[in-house]
């Protein structure tokens, strides 16, 4: 699973999200957990400790206890629910897994971490399955900046998606004297909805930095009809966008011809539900022109308080990023 509306990975490797301790990474080391993909198998390759794995593999155990791993979430948020993928683990993976939370403020030593005590359980043990994405509901309420994911009693796991809600400092956010990325997944922003989304997901539209290549967008399937591909977007706070920044780096011979900007302001809105077919868009941005593998640095036509915003693209096609800079505004 690639995403989930209203929600990012907030422990993605590319949200600054890190593995910082475990008690055993014996066979395969932790850090491979929060890899972007799946995890890959290649038939006979070997290190000098066994099977080399794409995942986190901790030995067999032999001693009463289970494994761990604990994160830091590269963004601090709620969590929603988390996948717990065994790709390729079949028969080495764990028995069951848990998930504790816990609120860190400041930078732990990483050997202190093991000994916290503020851990509070978030998924209780539950069954787990190999080589299959285990996804897990979580109804936290508590915002997490780390978390523990336990297994029992050993084994390995390939990836490790933690979805929630981005919970950024806004307060600090606003008094920033320069324009903020409203719509960015480190600031609160996620897909919520979308046409089509074939070859590439949306939620890299609002990834941190410039994309590694053309897998690292929104890319649509060739369109043979007379539509247009579009994407809803939840912006991280209600805000006034004053520059609209649509990035088409490494789409070449499949950038769209034109895009669009619409905005909604709907802040009663579930965190996952997209406005209604009904609702009142704003023309942010008419139709314009693209040109590929460019960064596209545009004026808005208004100026009026959003909390949503449609991306049109005109017919199909890959966008690398879309920033969103503006104001932060309250409610009315």
């Amino acid at each position: 699973m690639t995403w989930r509306p209203g929600l990012v990975d907030l422990a993605a490797g590319r949200l600054g999200g890190r593995a910082v301790a475990a008690n055993d990474e014996f066979f395969a080391p932790k850090e491979n957990l929060l890899k972007p993909g799946r995890g890959a198998f290649i038939e006979g390759k070997y290190t000098e400790r066994g099977k080399w794995m794409d995942g986190w593999e901790t030995r067999r155990r032999r001693e009463p206890g289970n494994d761990w791993c604990i994160i830091r979430l590269g963004v601090p948020g709620l969590i929603r629910a988390i996948t717990v993928d065994t790709n390729h683990f079949r028969g080495n993976h764990p028995e069951s897994c848990s998930l504790d939370v816990a609120d860190l403020a400041g930078t732990r030593a990483q050997k202190r971490l093991a000994a916290v005590r503020d851990w509070v359980e978030a998924l209780p043990r539950s069954p787990l399955s190999g080589h299959a994405e285990n996804e897990f509901e979580i109804s936290s309420v508590r915002r997490a900046t780390h978390v523990r994911l336990n297994i029992f009693p050993d084994g390995g796991v390939a990836r490790l998606r933690i979805w929630g809600e981005a919970q950024p400092d806004w307060a600090r956010l606003a008094r920033s004297k320069t324009p903020v990325d409203l719509a960015a997944a480190q600031h609160g922003g996620a897909p919520l909805a979308c046409s089509d989304e074939f070859f590439s997901a949306p939620v890299n539209l609002l990834m941190p930095g410039r994309g590694r290549d053309m897998g690292d967008g929104w890319e649509t399937r060739r369109r043979r009809d007379s539509g247009h591909d579009w994407v809803v977007l939840r912006l991280g706070h209600r805000g006034v966008i004053e520059t609209i920044l649509v990035d088409t780096l490494h789409f070449k011979g499949n950038f769209p011809e034109s895009c669009g900007l619409d905005g909604c302001d709907a802040p009663d809105l579930r965190p996952d539900a997209p406005p209604a077919a009904g609702a009142a868009w704003q023309k942010l941005l008419p139709r314009t022109k693209l040109q590929a593998d460019r960064q596209h640095r545009l004026r808005p036509t208004g100026r009026v308080p959003v909390t949503h915003v449609r991306l049109n693209i005109f017919p199909d096609g890959g966008v690398s990023r879309l920033r969103l800079f503006g104001k932060p505004v309250g409610r009315e």
